[in-house]
């Protein structure tokens, strides 16, 4: 029966990295900064703090977790996004993914493993859109005035 805990845990942990490096394998197929290992961190910690925040402190409101990490996200988010390049504001794509690749990461660790895999995928079919032309004239234009 223990071991079955153990078992469910490792799943969960498995399929954080899977899902989340999935998405940043996306971004950095694409040359984008952060890639696999960030996505899958996100994840995994996400993951984690669900699962702590469940099981780990009894009685206590495990929605108070939760909302901490979309608080943290946001704040690696920020720094994320403050980078520009020629005037331009860059990192949004990537700081909405690793905020998305979170709330994949606490249905994970709520173990809802069909509903984060299919948004996975709806993620990951929206990052898949190439806007990088459509980035690169706007940022040639800009320059260019």
């Amino acid at each position: 029966m223990e071991y079955e805990i153990y078992f469910y845990f490792i799943l969960q942990l498995l399929f954080a990295i899977l899902l989340g490096g999935l998405l940043g394998w996306q971004r950095e197929h694409i040359g984008k900064p952060a890639g696999p290992r960030t996505y899958a961190l996100v994840c995994i910690g996400s993951t984690l703090f669900t699962i702590m925040s469940i099981k780990g402190f009894g009685q206590a409101e495990p929605s108070r977790i939760a909302a901490q990490i979309l608080t943290g996200i946001g704040f690696l988010g920020a720094g994320i996004i403050m980078h520009k390049e020629g005037g331009v504001v860059v990192g949004l794509t990537t700081a909405a993914g690793l905020w998305v690749v979170a709330a994949i990461g606490m249905a994970i660790g709520l173990g809802w493993f069909w509903q984060a895999t299919v948004a996975t995928l709806a993620i990951f079919a929206v990052m898949s859109v190439n806007d990088n032309k459509v980035t690169n004239r706007k940022i040639k234009k800009r320059k260019r005035k």
